[in-house]
C-alpha cells in the first residue's frame, strides 16, 4: 500500500509514518508538508490513500482534497485533524473525503480508519457522529420514508461505522446482499458516493435514532 501523509509538522508526519509502516505490511509512506505539496505528490505518485490534516499552510487540507479529487475522482482521502467541529467534518465529507478522525483518537482507531478507507469504505470516528453538535440536524429525515426496513437498518449501521462484513454478520445476511442493499439505497435517495451517503445519514439524524452499544 502506498500512503501519503500530509501535515505541516515534520515530527507528526514521521511519527505516523513509522506507526503505519509497522502496522501495515507492506507499506510505502510518502510525506507532504502543505496542501500544495499534497496535490503535486498525489498527481505524480498516485497513492492508494491520502491521510490529510485540515489546517495546513497555504491552501487548506479540504481545498487540497477538492483539487485532488477533481483530477482523480477515485482518490481515497482520510482526514486526520485536531478539528472536531461539525461544520468541518461535514465539509470534508461534502468534497468527497472517505473518512474523518481526530488526532485525539487512539492508535487502533487510526489503523482501523486507514484500513477501511484503503479498502474503499467510509469511516467517520464514532465520537464525532455521536457528539452533541450533530443533534437535531434532520433536514433530510423525511427522505428516509423512501427506504425499506432492511435499507434503513443497513444505512443506520453504515452511519454508525459498521463495515460491510460487520453488517452482514449482525443481520445474518451475505456480504453481497449488503453491497446490493447499499446500491439500492443510493438509487432510492439519488446519491452517488458512499461519502455523500454517510453525510446524508448524519444530516438525517440516524446517529440519534440508533445508538451503538
Amino acid at each position: 500500500m502506498k500512503i501519503l501523509i500530509t501535515d505541516d509538522h515534520a515530527v507528526v508526519r514521521q511519527g505516523y509514518a513509522s506507526l503505519l509502516s509497522m502496522a501495515l505490511d507492506p507499506c510505502e509512506v510518502m510525506e507532504a508538508a502543505s496542501g500544495e505539496e499534497a496535490v503535486e505528490c498525489a498527481r505524480n505518485s498516485r497513492p492508494d490513500l491520502i491521510v490529510m490534516d485540515v489546517g495546513l499552510p497555504g491552501i487548506s487540507g479540504i481545498e487540497a482534497a477538492a483539487r485532488i479529487l477533481e483530477e482523480q475522482a477515485s482518490a481515497r482521502i482520510l482526514f486526520f485533524s485536531m478539528y472536531n467541529e461539525v461544520q468541518v467534518v461535514m465539509r470534508a465529507l461534502q468534497v468527497g473525503a472517505m473518512g474523518y478522525i481526530t488526532k485525539s483518537c487512539d492508535t487502533d482507531t487510526l489503523i482501523k480508519a486507514v484500513q477501511r478507507v484503503a479498502e474503499g469504505e467510509v469511516f467517520v470516528e464514532y465520537d464525532l457522529v455521536m457528539g452533541s453538535s450533530f443533534k437535531d440536524r434532520r433536514p433530510e429525515s423525511s427522505k428516509l420514508q423512501n427506504l425499506t426496513r432492511r435499507q434503513f437498518e443497513v444505512l443506520s449501521m453504515l452511519v454508525r461505522g459498521f463495515s460491510h462484513d460487520e453488517i452482514a454478520q449482525a443481520l445474518v445476511i451475505e456480504k453481497k446482499t449488503v453491497a446490493n442493499t447499499v446500491a439500492s439505497i443510493k438509487s432510492s435517495l439519488g446519491i452517488e458516493s458512499m461519502a455523500k451517503l454517510i453525510f446524508f445519514g448524519i444530516e438525517a439524524g440516524l446517529v440519534q435514532i440508533c445508538t451503538r452499544s
